[in-house]
């Protein structure tokens, strides 16, 4: 079956950077989306950004536009969420997550069918 390890949470400050890293398994990674979501205590899970299969294009949410970019390794078939200046309000459980259907690229939870478990990224003033 399809498994998503997300790595790379922690504790920064306010204006630091970290990058999480997803490990996926148990698909043809290269054939799907993948993207990122972030769920704050009670709040909604929310789209972060997305990137098709091939990397040629993305989706990403406003509140993170110049300060987070997706990439993807589609040899190590790992995706990569890069975050710099980042403020207590990106605080949140983020997750990775593969695409519902091989070379469909969308923005919304019901777009994406499987899930990783979420690593805890925390940022303090």
């Amino acid at each position: 079956q399809v498994q998503l390890v997300e790595s790379g949470g922690g504790l920064v400050q306010a204006g630091g950077s970290l990058r999480l890293s997803c490990a996926a398994s148990g698909l043809p990674f290269s054939s799907y989306s993948m993207g990122w979501f972030r769920q704050a205590p009670g709040k909604e899970r929310e789209f972060v950004l997305a990137i098709r299969w091939s990397s040629s294009s993305l989706y990403y949410a406003d509140s993170v536009k110049g300060r987070f970019t997706i990439s993807r390794d589609n040899v190590k078939n790992t995706v990569y969420l890069q975050m710099n200046s980042l403020k207590p309000e990106d605080t949140a459980v983020y997750y990775c997550a593969a695409g519902a259907h091989p070379y469909k690229l969308g923005s919304s939870v019901a777009d994406f069918g499987s899930w990783g478990q979420g690593t805890q990224v925390t940022v303090s003033a």
